[in-house]
């Protein structure tokens, strides 16, 4: 192909219709934009959610991750709200021998990816905001410290959108970066955590595996096997072990196996090379499970995600940046709107590094302030979900659906309340916002939370790397 960098063509001028003037627009449908969308239109604002595919869900349909991240604490949901009522409407409508085998966990629900799609549909609609689905946002028209519009472009054509107020829920900032607002991406030298490409798989033997595991003596993770998988070169070097197996039936199972390396998803050409060489895994991986793990013999492959599933891109600066010390010292703000009690969990930047994995005690939890969720230099815009502002390393830990459920819920309610006094986000009160969460079923915190001295000096100190298991088969 010719090389045309520096090639340039001018576009003219073009007057646009604006189909759209709604009190608050959230740009991104995964699990933050959702929450957001509900709870700002719950509250009494005209909301419009616009969302690039053809159905809501981010990540977690999208990309097919395989099961929610903890609700809990290891003794209590630290999210609840909109976020826990739609997964629990999602193990309702899953079946019911899907129901009896999840009904009570809170922590590590398996994804049933069809039946949560018409969940997310059917909730939106109902709480009166308006999906408009197959549509990205091009440009973001500002003046002074304000978005006046944005540009979105679908099968239509190209319009502007007009709302009095904006919610990035894109998962990459993308709407923050076109309004020129900082950001930080990645580590020092520029390492973002891999790529995973997600898989489901089918007529598989749930008995005979879990006897399998039984006898040899490992984890659900089965580390022998792919152990002696990458010394054969059956497998590429890398994790020593399947991140997550996820049984939805006795023989259906959803898969986080594998990493691609370098892969910036801001970048188009990053994700195309990443969803191929994602595909050529996954096919490995099933050879792989076909020849080393018992009960995967007759499997074959359903579905691999339509995205390879992203970690890491953008982190906006913010009002304030959420630290690791903050982490570590499990801190309560004035301002919070949400708790997280999820585990520091930053993937290996490459197959030779090692994963960074840091929890905190049982039963604790750190605030989440609204400060976090602010823009710099943007009053009508807030941000919701893996992009807040945040170090790198509590990056690892906010990112994952439940807390981006808390975040968005608590940025539409902003939303909501600030459209409705004609204001900016800065000037929402605090201490009414938090009210509205509370009312609405949000936790934050019970007074408790704040831990004596000791025990902060004790869950402080510098981080630990540890290749340790995590995720779904931790808690069967």
């Amino acid at each position: 192909m010719r090389e045309t960098e520096g090639v340039k063509v001018r576009l003219p001028a073009q007057e646009l219709p604006v189909p759209w003037r709604p009190d608050v627009a959230v740009i991104g449908g995964g699990a933050a934009g959702i929450a957001a969308a509900i709870a700002a239109a719950r509250n009494g604002a005209d909301t419009l959610l616009i969302e690039q595919r053809g159905y809501m869900g981010g990540m977690g349909t999208a990309a097919l991750v395989p099961a929610f991240c903890p609700f809990t604490d290891g003794e209590k949901p630290v999210v609840r709200g909109i976020g826990l009522d739609l997964m629990e409407k999602m193990k309702r409508q899953s079946g019911e021998a899907y129901l009896e085998m999840y009904k009570d966990q809170l922590d590590w629900v398996p994804i049933h990816v069809e039946t949560l799609k018409r969940v997310y549909d059917e909730e939106v609609t109902a709480s009166g905001a308006k999906p408009l689905f197959h549509t990205f946002v091009q440009q973001v028209l500002t003046e002074g410290d304000r978005i006046q519009g944005i540009v979105v472009a679908n099968k239509t054509g190209r319009s502007v959108v007009q709302a009095k107020l904006y919610v990035d829920a894109t998962g990459d900032a993308d709407i923050s970066a076109l309004a020129g607002v900082p950001f930080h991406i990645g580590g020092e030298e520029g390492e973002l955590q891999p790529a995973t490409m997600c898989f489901v798989v089918a007529d598989a033997d749930k008995t005979r595996f879990e006897r399998y595991v039984a006898e040899t003596g490992q984890t659900i993770a089965v580390e022998k096997a792919v152990q002696e998988a990458q010394e054969n070169g059956d497998l590429p070097e890398g994790r020593k072990r399947i991140s997550s197996i996820t049984w939805l039936s006795d023989s259906t199972i959803g898969f986080n196996f594998g990493h691609v390396f370098g892969v910036d998803g801001t970048k188009a050409e990053h994700l195309t090379r990443a969803a191929i060489e994602g595909r050529r895994l996954v096919d490995t991986q099933m050879r792989f499970l076909r020849r080393y793990v018992p009960g995967f013999e007759r499997a074959h492959l359903v579905h691999t995600g339509d995205q390879i599933g992203i970690r890491e891109t953008r982190r906006i600066v913010g009002d304030y940046m959420l630290t690791v010390q903050d982490y570590l010292d499990m801190r309560t703000f004035p301002d919070d709107i949400a708790r997280n009690a999820y585990f520091i969990d930053i993937h290996l930047a490459n197959q030779q590094s090692k994963m960074m994995v840091k929890h905190l005690p049982r039963g604790k939890s750190h605030g989440v302030p609204y400060r976090c969720l602010l823009p710099q230099g943007v009053s009508n815009l807030i941000a919701a979900g893996r992009s807040v502002s945040s170090d790198r390393i509590v990056q690892g830990s906010l990112r994952v659906m439940p807390n981006c459920f808390a975040m968005g819920q608590a940025a539409g309610t902003a939303a909501a309340m600030a459209a409705a006094a004609g204001i900016g986000f800065r000037d929402v009160g605090i201490a009414d916002l938090q009210r509205a969460l509370l009312g609405q079923g949000a936790w934050l915190g019970d007074g408790n939370d704040e831990p004596p001295r000791e025990a902060a000096v004790q869950a402080g100190g510098p981080i630990e790397f540890e290749d340790e298991d995590y995720g779904p088969e931790d808690k069967r």
